[in-house]
């Protein structure tokens, strides 16, 4: 199981960014797909999460209206487009897999993630 995330970069504020997980050797569609993001001297924290079957989504309060979720089975991918970028959105951003369930009103937990990405760092800044 492999995840790589990219998409980072240095922006600055009102920007937009989209981040992409590439996952390979398993099957996308069996598993929820979810970016976490770790600011500095924070906790890693659950930004958004799309669940494996419906498509339903989660998103934390910091990043909602702002932030879209989406996956592409076909192609083993899962986009975070990141519009009006802020300066506290500053972190590196990782995905993760596993068979859990998120949704509107199931954040994705850290603790419940064993397949991780490598992280993009996003810096937001003037």
């Amino acid at each position: 199981v492999q995840l790589q995330a990219s998409g980072g970069g240095s922006v600055q504020p009102g920007s937009s960014l989209r981040l992409s997980c590439l996952v390979s050797g398993f099957r996308m569609n069996n598993y929820a797909i979810a970016w976490f993001r770790q600011g500095p001297g924070k906790e890693r924290e659950g930004v958004s999460c799309i669940r494996r079957n419906d498509g339903s989504s989660y998103y934390s309060d910091s990043v909602k209206g702002r932030f879209i979720i989406s996956r592409d089975n076909s192609e083993n991918t899962v986009s975070l487009q990141m519009n009006s970028l802020k300066p506290e959105d500053t972190a590196v951003y990782y995905c993760a897999a596993d068979f859990v369930l998120c949704g509107p009103n199931l954040p994705p937990m850290v603790e419940e993630f064993d397949n991780w990405g490598q992280g993009t760092l996003v810096t937001v800044s003037s």
